[in-house]
Formats: structure tokens, C-alpha cells, sequence
């Protein structure tokens, strides 16, 4: 009986410690997991210091591999948040998010006065640290932890149709015109991009119950709008002329994406944009003038060939 009543304590003593040891354990990782949320905190508040300050140089960035040479760029954007955020959002701490080097930030901040979701993101070595990318759209996958999923989380249509533009007339320089016109020279690579004839197709059609020149445009209207999500206003429209107005993504990305400015110029951009156009309407009877305003609005005035 003694015996049973020893075993018995001494088990319950070792239980006793055991529960000590995981408690000890708990609170030890709990420690270093606020440490490191104080650290973490703490390098954002040392960035926004430097961006209010203006003391941010472009030594403490560290661009993705792919914008190397954007570094002045990524500091312009910086500026532009710096100057546009309302003061006593920058007193909000953001949400951390740690993967091992790299640290992001997802903060809310007032910009072209509205609220916007931005990710900041920095690398670290040891206690110090670089800015990486600033980002307004990213996508929240991170938060998929149960399989099989069909669900994932999704965006604005305003940011995937960002998205696709950017993707699309990244392709368009990098993989088709900019490799062409090395090779073969820049009249070349511009008329491999011409698509009049099929974008003509297209609108006769897809809208067939109109003139084909009249197709054309309420056409072009239609597609810049829902399939590119342009604004689009159709000015006017007669036998003989229209005048439709675009406030254009395809500008705003080469303004905006940090990969295309230092490798194609504004010029030879906007080359490719007037050269795609200008082949459509020739091809569906339409001469065309194309002139600019201001946030990307592009006026297009139709006038009917002969």
C-alpha cells in the first residue's frame, strides 16, 4: 500500500513538473515571439521616420532582382505616399507579416484622396534593414490553410483588370517588340503588333446589326471598356466622324510599373499605342487623330475615309 502511495506521488509529481516544464516552454516562446514582434515594429517605425523626415536614401533600398536600376523610381513613389498620407496614419502600426528575411507590411493609407490597402516590403540582415517594393495590389493566399481548397481569395475588378494590362503589354514589349526591333529594327517590330484587320472582324461580327464603320466604333467603345476596363465616353457619333475618349490603362502602367521606364521610351511606347490604333481604323475605313490630356485621357477623332 505504501508503495502504490509513492508511485501514485511520485507520478503526480512528475506530472506537476511536466505541466511547469510546457508552461515554462509557453512562456519562453510567447517571449521571444513578443521580442520579435517589438523588432519587427520597430523597423517600420525606423522607415517611417526616414520617409518623414526625408531622409531615405536610395542605399537603404533594395530592389527586387528585376528593378535594380529603379531604385530613384521606388523613392518617388515613396515620396508621393509621403506626401499625399495623412499625418496620423502614419501612428497606426500595420499588420507584420515575417518570412524568415523578409518583412511585409500591410497598411491602409490616404492617397489621390482615398483609402488605399498598400504592402510595404523590406529585407533584413542581422539588426539591419532594406526597403524592397511598395505594392497596392497583392493578393492574400497566404491565408489558404485547409486542402483541397476551391475558394481563393480574390481582388477589386479595377485591380485584376490592372493586373492583366500589366502582364499583357509587359509581355507585349519585353517578349515581342523590344527583342524585334533590336533584330530587325523598329518599323519591324511595330507592324508585328498590327491588328486591324482581325479587330475589324471582330467588331463586324460581334455587332452586326449596325454599318460596319458604325460597328467599329460603338465596337471600340464595348471592348475598352469591359474587356480592358477603361472609362470610356463616346463623345459622338455620325456617318462621318466620332470622337470617343479613353482614360487609358495602357499608359498608367508604363507611369506607374517600375520595369518598363528604364528599358523602352516613352516615345517608342507611345509608338506602339498610336501604331495598334492607327492600323485599326484604316483597316475598318476610319482616319484617325489621337491626342492626350491629362490622367491618361487619350481623345480618339474619327473621320470617315473617303
Amino acid at each position: 500500500m505504501r508503495h502504490t502511495l509513492r508511485s501514485h506521488s511520485t507520478s503526480t509529481c512528475a506530472a506537476r513538473r511536466g505541466r511547469c516544464l510546457l508552461h515554462s516552454f509557453m512562456c519562453a516562446g510567447l517571449l521571444v515571439n513578443s521580442v520579435q514582434a517589438q523588432d519587427d515594429l520597430r523597423v517600420w517605425r525606423e522607415f517611417v521616420s526616414l520617409l518623414r523626415s526625408g531622409a531615405l536614401t536610395a542605399e537603404r533600398i533594395r530592389p527586387h532582382e528585376e528593378l535594380e536600376n529603379a531604385r530613384q523610381r521606388l523613392l518617388g513613389y515613396l515620396d508621393i505616399i509621403r506626401q499625399q498620407t495623412l499625418p496620423e496614419e502614419w501612428e497606426t502600426d500595420p499588420e507584420v507579416i515575417r518570412r524568415d528575411s523578409l518583412l511585409h507590411y500591410v497598411i491602409s493609407l490616404t492617397t489621390n484622396q482615398q483609402k488605399v490597402p498598400y504592402c510595404f516590403s523590406f529585407v533584413t540582415e542581422s539588426d539591419r534593414w532594406y526597403f524592397r517594393h511598395l505594392e497596392a495590389v497583392f493578393i492574400r493566399l497566404d491565408t489558404i490553410s485547409t486542402f483541397p481548397a476551391s475558394v481563393f481569395p480574390d481582388l477589386s475588378p479595377q485591380q485584376k483588370s490592372w493586373m492583366r494590362a500589366e502582364v499583357y503589354w509587359s509581355f507585349v514589349v519585353l517578349n515581342v517588340y523590344l527583342p524585334a526591333a533590336r533584330d530587325q529594327g523598329k518599323e519591324y517590330a511595330l507592324n508585328l503588333l498590327k491588328d486591324g484587320g482581325g479587330y475589324f472582324l471582330g467588331a463586324k461580327t460581334w455587332v452586326p446589326f449596325v454599318d460596319p464603320q458604325r460597328a467599329f466604333i460603338l465596337y471600340l467603345c464595348w471592348e475598352q471598356n469591359h474587356l480592358r476596363n477603361n472609362d470610356v465616353v463616346l463623345v459622338s457619333l455620325s456617318d462621318t466622324a466620332a470622337v470617343v475618349q479613353i482614360q487609358s490603362l495602357f499608359f498608367a502602367v508604363y507611369d506607374i510599373a517600375g520595369h518598363l521606364k528604364p528599358v523602352i521610351s516613352a516615345q517608342d511606347y507611345r509608338d506602339i499605342f498610336e501604331t495598334i490604333w492607327h492600323d485599326r481604323a484604316k483597316k475598318a475605313g476610319w482616319s484617325l487623330e489621337i491626342t492626350y490630356g491629362e490622367n491618361y485621357l487619350v481623345s480618339f477623332n474619327f473621320h470617315k475615309q473617303g
